[in-house]
């Protein structure tokens, strides 16, 4: 245990390594207040609308009633972030709020005991010098648990540790982000049976989920390609100029906390690596039951945030035997973390504002209404552009195949689109776009943990999400022509 002790005493002094970083919290304060802004002037322009929801909130077919313009008031706007906490989302908000800061404070005590470090030290004494298939090894299974379980926030869990992982093999912390991240989100959008998706989707069109499955697993083929060849690239990049990673600078201060190599510690502690690795064991029992059984599946982020406090907890103290220091790096972590739960209210409240506006439902009727009459192709764009739309207010997969399905499903059918393409065109466009929206959550979070600008983030990705939406695009364009 006295390796444990000198550990503690050297990593007090360090920053927690998920801390936010004062600059990439005020980028994207800015990107969502002007978002803010943007929805709230909409309102002076578009006027209100509403359909008819029956008792289970689905929209009522031919219901449709256009109101006036009226402009929300700009102090509703300015006061959203508060009010937002006085909304049926609120719970959910909170929600999100504790599983952070859970989040944080867990993987502090992690690290500041240690085991982390001895964690990685072990895996990475038998998988040094073999970065690149370790790398699509990893991708390949963030995607699969994202198609098959439609796991995308639960996965966000192991990101402090994927990235860890990652910069121990001295690649950088934007491969981690790739390989946990955006694979996750990838894989949720390139769903082969995603119970989120594909299931609720295929519901509401009486099908088998099962339908048309082919063409889903080639274009998961595809993505996968794809994002492996991107992490590839960029991996062979910065092996050339270390430099070049967008990351550089705060690596360097991560891996010098690190030190894996040099630390004649960082095998020794027998106990410290059996603790944690029973730890990790029971976090991927619990994964998998969620992903596998259904009644618990809608209450995955209290689920997990709860087995992640209370094992962290029973894990930090039979480490250092002291409930003050386990006490202390769960609050510190926390705390580090306090600014990203204000960001996760200022992009609920875009909702809130678009909802007060009344006129999310007026560009629906508009959207649709469009529909009517158009070929088959133009349709299918139409649709795949207004669940992108959507998407930048309602986060949840769910909750927008509710609002659109018993509207877009008939009409779908009556131009002969196939529930499959509609099914395709849905799990393309709502998932992707939730690691690149500012006002995704989940984006929030995993940004927050990886101490990573909005900006940043989006200067490295952005041409692959250019890339995936023409894809996207083309394979539901192939999928209409040979009548999938």
């Amino acid at each position: 245990m006295a390796a444990v002790k000198e550990r503690t005493k050297q990593t007090q002094k360090q920053e927690s390594f998920s801390n936010i970083s004062a600059r990439s919290f005020l980028t994207v304060v800015l990107v969502l207040v002007a978002i803010l802004i943007f929805c709230g002037v909409l309102s002076y322009f578009i006027p209100q609308g509403e359909f008819l929801r029956d008792e289970n909130g689905i929209i009522i077919t031919d219901s449709f009633t256009k109101g006036e313009i009226k402009g929300i008031a700009p102090w509703r706007i300015a006061t959203a972030p508060i009010r937002v906490f006085a909304t049926g989302d609120a719970i959910t908000i909170i929600m999100i709020s504790v599983f952070l800061l859970v989040m944080s404070g867990i993987f502090n005590l992690l690290e500041k005991t240690g085991g982390i470090k001895i964690f990685i030290a072990r895996i990475i004494a038998r998988l040094k010098n073999k970065g690149g298939p370790v790398v699509c090894i990893t991708v390949f299974i963030f995607m699969l648990f994202g198609s098959l379980f439609g796991m995308f926030e639960e996965l966000v869990t192991l990101l402090p540790i994927i990235i860890m992982f990652m910069l121990s093999m001295n690649m950088d912390t934007m491969t981690g982000l790739g390989a946990c991240l955006l694979a996750s989100c990838f894989g949720f959008s390139a769903a082969v049976t995603n119970p989120f998706s594909v299931g609720l989707v295929a519901q509401y069109a009486g099908v088998s989920a099962s339908s048309g499955m082919w063409l889903r697993i080639v274009f998961f083929a595809i993505i996968y390609s794809l994002l492996c060849g991107f992490l590839m690239v960029y991996l062979k990049k910065i092996e050339q100029n270390p430099t070049f990673s967008l990351s550089y600078q705060t690596d360097l201060e991560k891996k010098e906390n690190l030190n894996l190599l040099e630390d004649e510690n960082a095998f020794g502690d027998q106990k410290v690596f059996r603790v944690y690795s029973a730890f990790f064991a029971v976090q991927a029992v619990v994964l998998v039951a969620i992903a596998c059984i259904r009644t618990i599946s809608g209450f995955a982020i209290p689920i997990l945030a709860a087995s992640f406090l209370i094992l962290g907890v029973v894990a930090g103290f039979i480490v250092c035997k002291k409930p003050k220091d386990v006490a202390f790096y769960i609050i510190q972590g926390a705390v580090s973390m306090l600014p990203a739960v204000f960001l996760i209210a200022i992009a609920s409240s875009v909702k809130l504002v678009m909802t007060e506006s009344g006129i999310i439902d007026t560009i629906m009727y508009f959207v649709l209404s469009a529909l009517v009459g158009k070929s088959k192709f133009l349709a299918v764009v139409l649709i795949y552009f207004l669940i992108l739309f959507l998407q930048l207010f309602i986060g949840s997969a769910s909750a927008k195949i509710v609002l659109i399905m018993p509207i877009i499903m008939p009409i779908a059918l009556a131009l002969g689109i196939s529930p499959n393409i509609v099914i395709l065109t849905y799990c393309m466009a709502d998932g992707f776009t939730d690691v690149i929206m500012p006002t995704n959550p989940v984006l929030l979070i995993g940004l927050s943990m990886a101490n990573v600008s909005y900006f940043k983030w989006v200067k490295w990705t952005w041409k692959l999400q250019f890339l995936v939406f023409i894809i996207s695009l083309l394979i539901l364009l192939f999928g209409v022509g040979i009548g999938y």
